[in-house]
């Protein structure tokens, strides 16, 4: 019997970081790794897109103002996704930070490539 080693190697971008967390994408897998809050959770573009819904739609003003007899964590679970995340308010505002500065980023990369693109077209 032959042993077979596997050796798994994951390329990927660094898009956006914080000192919270990063967000990576992996172009030759099709998908974005988010480290954050602990963990390293692999998301393609549509669940990407629910998980930033999820916490935009969190009012972190109403809890903080009203919340006096509600405990300060959320749960984020997202449909046919994997993954799910117990954070507190704090970790919920950085996690807002990390999206926001990503999709910013993403945006700038688009813009950059369509000007490229116009220039050399």
């Amino acid at each position: 019997m032959q042993n077979l080693t596997i050796q798994a190697t994951v390329d990927f971008n660094e898009v956006f970081s914080t000192k919270h967390g990063a967000i990576y994408q992996s172009d030759a897998e099709n998908c974005w790794y988010i480290d954050f809050a602990g963990k390293l959770a692999r998301f393609d573009y549509r669940n990407i897109l629910k998980l930033k819904k999820a916490v935009y739609q969190i009012d972190i003003e109403d809890l903080l103002l009203n919340g006096a007899n509600s405990p300060d964590l959320e749960i984020l679970f997202i449909c046919a996704c994997d993954h799910c995340y117990v954070l507190s308010l704090v970790q919920i505002i950085a996690l807002k930070e990390l999206l926001q500065g990503t999709f910013v980023m993403l945006e700038l990369n688009h813009i950059i490539q369509d000007r490229l693109y116009r220039l050399i077209g």
